[in-house]
């Protein structure tokens, strides 16, 4: 039972993290390798908010997805509109971005322990005798709250529509009058949208620390290889195997083998079944 409860948690924990990843690029074909200095960022905003600013704790989450969303969207206006097309330049150009962030943070002294959210409630309840903390609960229902609001909004939303349209088939859509680097935009704005509030239901479990990103970013590119790029399925599916491979790697193994399951589901991944488990061309409609 613990196995079963914890892998469900972690599997929604990798699920938050890929998900803007997997929108990105499922929309605009952009591999948006700052994903995880945006996550790491959303937790950071959010810190100061609290704790230099003293803003209640709803409103400096509100201003932080806000903040970072606005990041995203400057991302690709500024710079990554003008490589986009481009694959080596795209990886090239928003790792850049996301390497100047973290090691910014680092510079400015964004190091210690001492950086932490609080809960959102404290506490804990046993589930079929197995203890579990109310964040982790929080967790779980987030996760299901944000893919039920992304399916409604690309399926009955007519901004989502237009995104759903890009991702399908790009040049019919533009020949209806949508406008590519528009949805782009609303793409990264999304997707780093989703990496901070990923970031604030997460980081209450841990410190905020500027390594996190980059485990951030190794695990959204795991989940996406493993379930296809572009496939939101795929992504459901890539995290729950990867989350449930590293519980059980804690429980049989030991705790310092994660990040070798990680890798190694990738390895694995790209010779087996090099477009993942879902990443067929003929399955376009998946994307979004």
């Amino acid at each position: 039972m613990d196995i079963l409860i914890y892998g469900i948690v972690n599997s929604v924990v990798f699920a938050l993290i890929a998900v803007g990843f997997t929108l990105v690029y499922g929309i605009s074909r952009l591999p948006n390798f700052a994903h995880g200095a945006l996550y790491i960022l959303g937790g950071y905003i959010t810190w100061n908010f609290l704790n230099k600013l003293g803003l209640n704790y709803a409103v400096a989450i509100l201003l932080a997805i806000i903040i970072v969303a606005l990041i995203g969207a400057a991302m690709y206006r500024f710079l990554l509109m003008r490589v986009r097309g481009m694959p080596d330049s795209e990886i090239i150009a928003s790792f850049a971005i996301g390497l100047a962030i973290m090691e910014g943070l680092r510079w400015g002294g964004f190091v210690g322990q001492a950086y932490i959210l609080p809960a959102f409630i404290e506490g804990a309840v046993d589930i079929a005798g197995t203890p579990i903390d109310f964040q982790r609960l929080i967790i779980v229902g987030g996760g299901l709250a944000v893919v039920a609001f992304l399916w409604l909004f690309t399926h009955y939303n007519k901004a989502g529509l237009a995104l759903r349209a890009i991702a399908q088939d790009e040049r019919a859509a533009m020949m209806l009058g949508i406008d590519s680097d528009l949805a782009a935009v609303l793409a990264l704005a999304l997707g780093s949208a989703l990496a901070g509030i990923a970031a604030i239901a997460i980081l209450p479990l841990g410190n905020i620390t500027v390594e996190t990103g980059y485990n951030v970013l190794i695990y959204a590119i795991a989940v996406c290889i493993i379930g296809g790029l572009g496939s939101w399925p795929g992504a459901i599916l890539g995290a729950f195997v990867l989350g449930f491979a590293q519980i059980l790697t804690v429980a049989y193994i030991a705790p310092q083998w994660q990040m070798v399951v990680v890798f190694l589901a990738i390895i694995l991944t790209l010779i087996l079944r090099p477009s993942g488990l879902f990443g067929r061309q003929k399955e376009l409609e998946e994307r979004v």
